[in-house]
């Protein structure tokens, strides 16, 4: 098992807007931007960490990001053809941003903070109920139906509780604002009652989004 002192204090960092990924959670990324190939590869030379994180505003060339982001491993790498990366990468832990690092590279880097977050590295999973969740399972499916985002339910039963809600949590068609509520809640119990808060804004509102603040 990971331990915290064993995650680095330097990650590059990719800015990904509407787009957060939690520890134990894998997602697929299509690498093309030269500078993001560049992180990649140096990556795969190194730990293959790399940190996903929020832009607070992704029409800027040098965007402000959000203070928390996920790291994560690069489990599988792919080159294609046309010098694509086709990369899976693991959700290991959440961090802070300490502070932005000068570097010669296309990229950007960080110096970070795992603290806040040490029970993203503890293999044991806090106890919740299906039953409880059950309405809200039930209300982010008649969200994803209106939106018309396809979901495979069956696969998602296959997870653990905690995997389906940060899964979910992951595909859900929250504003950035929104999915950035739910990175940063620490626990899962947390991430559940701010789902809820979330969806009753749109069930409220016929499914017409107000952000929760």
């Amino acid at each position: 098992m990971l331990k915290k002192e064993n995650l680095p204090k330097i990650i590059p960092v990719f800015p990904l807007s509407n787009f957060i990924i939690f520890p134990k959670t894998n997602v697929p990324l299509n690498i093309f931007e030269p500078r993001y190939i560049e992180m990649v590869d140096d990556a795969m030379k190194e730990d293959k960490i790399i940190g996903l994180i929020q832009p607070k505003n992704s029409t800027q060339s040098i965007p402000e990001l959000y203070n928390v982001g996920c790291a994560g491993k690069i489990t599988s790498f792919n080159e294609t053809e046309d010098g694509r990366y086709l990369i899976v990468l693991s959700g290991i832990s959440r961090f802070k941003i300490v502070e932005e690092l000068k570097n010669q590279k296309l990229y950007r880097k960080y110096k970070v903070n795992f603290d806040d977050f040490s029970s993203d590295l503890d293999e044991r999973k806090e106890e919740i109920k299906f039953s409880d969740l059950k309405l809200l399972f039930n209300n982010l499916k008649s969200l994803f139906v209106k939106e018309g985002y396809n979901i495979n339910w069956k696969e998602l039963e296959k997870q653990s509780l905690n995997q389906t809600i940060n899964t979910l949590a992951m595909a859900s068609p929250f504003s950035l604002e929104e999915k950035q509520i739910l990175l940063e809640t620490v626990n899962i119990n947390e991430r559940k009652k701010k789902l809820e808060l979330i969806l009753s804004t749109y069930s409220f509102n016929d499914f017409n989004n107000t952000t929760i603040q």
